[in-house]
């Protein structure tokens, strides 16, 4: 009885055979969450690594410049910055082409280090990294070893020199539940994932800008960008404004040149010192006209001799005073807006204020638009200035306001430029122009003004065989066809006037402008 429990049909035997095979399997499946973590640690690994990428050039860029400036002072930092990115890229190429050997050795020759299909194949990286012949993993291992050496030799700071060589340690490598130290490279890629070994390999590429970086980084420290050498020191006199108002402040600064901020020179004005160590000369003032002022600095020296620079300047107090001026007209017109500039020499725009009696003054921009109401009555603008903090009136100035003179109508036609053009009478006038002609037009356009009316009516006066006057109404602004019928009957030399013309300005008023005289040719 225990002899036929011990013994075992073949086809139990079969089955428990496989159940063996498919828990070593199982116990050898990689999730696919996992592999699908270990893919966007790549992705994210890639992006640094273009980050450190452009961090390095910008730093390689700057020593390069100051090299192209002091040539003699920066080439030694900028070969010794060519050599560690010489020896990065080297690197940094071996570990690329590395990850393109896995893929393909997992994918076969069309393999995509963006897009491995095997991720979680378990023996692609050991052939290509362990393989006793080719011993790449252990060539890695000394090319890592040699760039930490290289590196770090650039890198004065023991904090930051130990972090490059943390990152980039080869150290042998103990794994839990074994008792022997393995090698790196054993430690690394033995019975790792295509797409574990590819992040390690990434990870490495990072580390590998990031000590470029680092060393780069400490090179130009070392350089000393803004070190100007001098030969010559002179005192100067840097005054906010050589104009200034009365009642205003005169404020300037007294500096020496290439001053050394740890030894600042003493400044006297007049045999007294300045009451700061910033040379800030500063006063009220309270006469008009222009003052001169001298003095001297005294700078003291390493070996405690003190050596004198005397400077003067000028200085010119005026009256308050502003400018105020209409750009377009010599007065200003009702009812319309007009352009005006005001300034105050000296006071920036924004600290200029201004208003207006008889109307309305409207900042616009750095120009000021004022709209006065009555006529025949004036408009005042006074302008004040904000100086030192203080709203001083600056400026009244008085205006003449006028109503806006009568426009001249005229019949607007394409000339033979092909722009459009104005007929205003008395001379003759195509029949075709006139025929493609819409109507009339008024404008007041003297060279001074430019502004445009809007014809509210008028009529045209012709006259038949027995020199009776036949008129015709418009229609607005625009020909009626009466009136134009009557054009086609026009032979040359005839002529016909254009009156009773209404037309409205932008000031509102209406008005009866003058007769046109047509004369057809």
């Amino acid at each position: 009885m225990a002899e036929s429990v011990m013994r075992l049909s073949p086809r139990q035997r079969m089955i428990n055979l496989m159940y063996i095979v498919l828990t070593a399997m199982l116990a050898l499946n990689v999730s696919s969450d996992v592999l699908d973590g270990f893919v966007q640690v790549h992705s994210g690994l890639d992006r640094t690594n273009a980050t450190y990428g452009h961090r390095n050039d910008a730093v390689y860029a700057q020593l390069r410049a100051f090299t192209e400036q002091n040539p003699e002072k920066g080439k030694p930092w900028l070969d010794r910055a060519t050599d560690v990115r010489r020896e990065a890229a080297a690197l940094y190429q071996t570990l690329d082409s590395l990850k393109r050997m896995v893929v393909k050795q997992a994918d076969g020759p069309d393999g995509d280090v963006n897009n491995i299909n095997r991720r979680d194949d378990l023996e692609s990286a050991a052939a290509v990294l362990l393989n006793p012949s080719t011993r790449r993993g252990e060539k890695l291992r000394g090319d890592i070893d040699t760039f930490r050496k290289f590196v770090t030799e650039y890198i004065p700071d023991s904090v930051k020199r130990a972090g490059v060589a943390e990152s980039l340690s080869t150290a042998p490598f103990t794994r839990p539940g074994t008792p022997v130290p393995q090698p790196w490279e054993e430690a690394k890629f033995e019975n790792q994932p295509v797409v574990a070994a590819v992040t390690l390999l990434t990870k490495l590429q990072n580390d590998v800008r990031y000590a470029e970086g680092e060393a780069l980084a400490s090179i130009l420290s070392n350089v000393d960008a803004g070190d100007v050498r001098v030969n010559e020191l002179n005192a100067f006199v840097i005054p906010q404004s050589r104009m200034v108002m009365r009642g205003g402040r005169y404020s300037a600064r007294i500096v020496l040149a290439a001053v050394d901020t740890t030894a600042r020179p003493a400044v006297f004005i007049g045999g007294k010192q300045l009451g700061n160590d910033n040379g800030l000369y500063e006063f009220a003032t309270s006469q008009t006209g222009t003052f001169d002022y001298s003095g001297y600095l005294e700078v003291p020296h390493g070996d405690g001799s003190v050596t004198r620079h005397e400077f003067s300047s000028s200085y010119v107090v005026m009256e308050p005073s502003a400018t105020v001026s209409a750009t377009m007209m010599n007065v200003l017109y009702a009812g319309i807006n007009n352009p005006i500039s005001i300034s105050v020499p000296g006071v920036p725009t924004s600290a200029v204020n201004a208003t207006m009696t008889n109307g309305t003054l409207t900042r616009n921009g750095d120009k000021w638009v004022a709209k006065p109401s009555a006529v025949g009555k004036e408009a005042v603008i006074t302008v004040t200035a904000s100086i030192d903090g203080t709203n001083q009136t600056v400026n009244t100035t008085a205006f003449r306001v006028r109503k806006l003179p009568d426009p001249v109508a005229f019949i607007t036609f394409t000339g033979q430029n092909g722009h459009a053009d104005r007929y205003k009478g008395g001379k003759p006038f195509s029949k075709t122009a006139l025929m493609s002609a819409k109507g009339l037009d008024a404008a007041i356009d003297d060279d001074m003004l430019n502004i445009d009316f809007r014809v509210l009516g008028f009529e045209t006066v012709f006259f038949d065989q027995m020199g009776n006057a036949i008129p015709e109404v418009s229609q607005g602004a625009q020909f009626s066809q009466r009136q134009k019928d009557s054009f086609k009957r026009l032979s040359r030399g005839k002529r016909f006037y254009i009156s009773r013309i209404r037309a409205v300005g932008p000031d509102g008023v209406e008005r009866t402008l003058s007769p046109v005289e047509v004369i057809v040719n």
